[in-house]
C-alpha cells in the first residue's frame, strides 16, 4: 500500500529520502511490483525524472540504466540475441514497457529468464553511493539491502558469446529449467540455471567449458517443488547445458561461413 509518492528531480534528493528510517521507503520505477496491492505500508520514490533511463554501448560494454524498460533494453541494437530471448521471456509486451532493469533484478525469484542470463554475463551493479557490486553478490543480500543504495546502471560485457535454453509448460509459461552461457574469447565460460528457488544458480564458473554438462545436473540435484521433480530438473538441467555450449560452436560455424 503506498502511503506517500515522491517524485525528486536530483538523485541528492532521492537519496535523502530514501535514507529515511520512518516511513518506509522505495525507489519506484516502472512500478510492476510496488503497484501491486499489498497491506504493507511503504513510500515511493520515483526515478523517472532522475536520467537513470539511458543504454549506451561505450566499448565492449553495454550501460543500462536503471530506469531503463525491458522493452527499452530489448529495442537497442547492441543488446545480446540471447539476453533479447530471455527478455521475451520474462514478460509481454504490456509489462516489458513498464518493468525497468533494475527493479526486475531486485524483485527476481529463480525463475526469472532475465536474472538468469544477466548472471550468466557477469552483470555489474552501480550504486548512487559510488559502489559497485556484481550482480551475484548482489541477489543473496536483497533480502537486507538497504533502500537507500539507489542503483543508478548496470553494465554487462559485449564480447561474448551467449545462448540462453529453457523448458516451460507452454511457451507463454515461466521456465521450470533454464539455463544460459556465457563465453569469452578466453574460453572462460559461466554457466547460470533458472527455473527454481529464491534466484538463479552459478552452477559453472570457468575456463573453459568442460564439465558443464554434469555442472548442471549436480546443481539441480535437489531442485524440487511444486512444478519439477528433482530428478526431472536434474536431467533437464544437463541436456540444457549441453544445447547451450552447442550453441557456441554454432555460432563459429556461421562466422566462419
Amino acid at each position: 500500500m503506498i502511503i506517500e509518492y515522491h517524485r525528486p528531480e536530483t538523485i541528492e534528493a532521492a537519496l535523502v529520502l530514501l535514507a529515511r528510517k520512518e516511513p518506509r521507503t522505495l525507489p519506484l520505477g516502472g512500478g510492476s511490483v510496488l503497484n501491486q496491492p499489498s497491506d504493507i505500508p511503504v513510500a515511493v520514490v520515483d526515478v523517472q525524472s532522475l536520467g537513470l533511463n539511458q543504454i549506451a554501448a561505450r566499448g565492449n560494454k553495454l550501460e543500462i540504466g536503471a530506469a531503463a524498460t525491458l522493452q527499452a533494453l530489448l529495442d537497442t541494437p547492441e543488446t545480446p540475441l540471447a539476453l533479447k530471448d530471455a527478455i521475451r521471456h520474462e514478460a509481454a509486451y504490456n509489462l516489458r514497457n513498464m518493468a525497468t532493469a533494475a527493479g526486475t533484478l531486485v524483485a527476481a525469484d529463480g525463475r526469472s529468464p532475465f536474472a538468469t542470463v544477466m548472471l550468466a554475463l557477469g552483470a555489474e551493479l552501480v550504486f548512487a553511493i559510488e559502489r559497485t557490486l556484481a550482480l551475484g553478490e548482489f541477489l543473496p543480500l536483497r533480502a537486507n539491502a538497504s533502500a537507500s543504495e539507489l542503483i543508478t546502471k548496470i553494465s554487462i560485457p559485449l564480447n561474448i558469446k551467449l545462448s540462453y535454453q529453457y523448458v516451460a509448460r507452454t511457451p507463454a509459461d515461466l521456465p521450470i529449467v533454464c539455463a544460459a552461457a556465457a563465453q569469452w574469447s578466453s574460453g572462460r565460460t559461466r554457466l547460470v540455471l533458472g527455473g527454481f528457488g529464491n534466484s538463479p544458480l552459478l552452477a559453472l564458473d570457468g575456463p573453459n567449458a568442460l564439465g558443464a554438462p554434469i555442472a548442471a545436473r549436480d546443481a539441480y540435484s535437489e531442485a524440487g517443488d511444486q512444478w519439477a521433480s528433482a530428478a526431472y530438473r536434474s536431467d533437464v538441467a544437463e541436456t540444457l547445458a549441453k544445447r547451450a555450449i552447442q550453441a557456441f560452436g554454432a555460432s563459429d560455424k556461421k562466422e566462419q561461413n
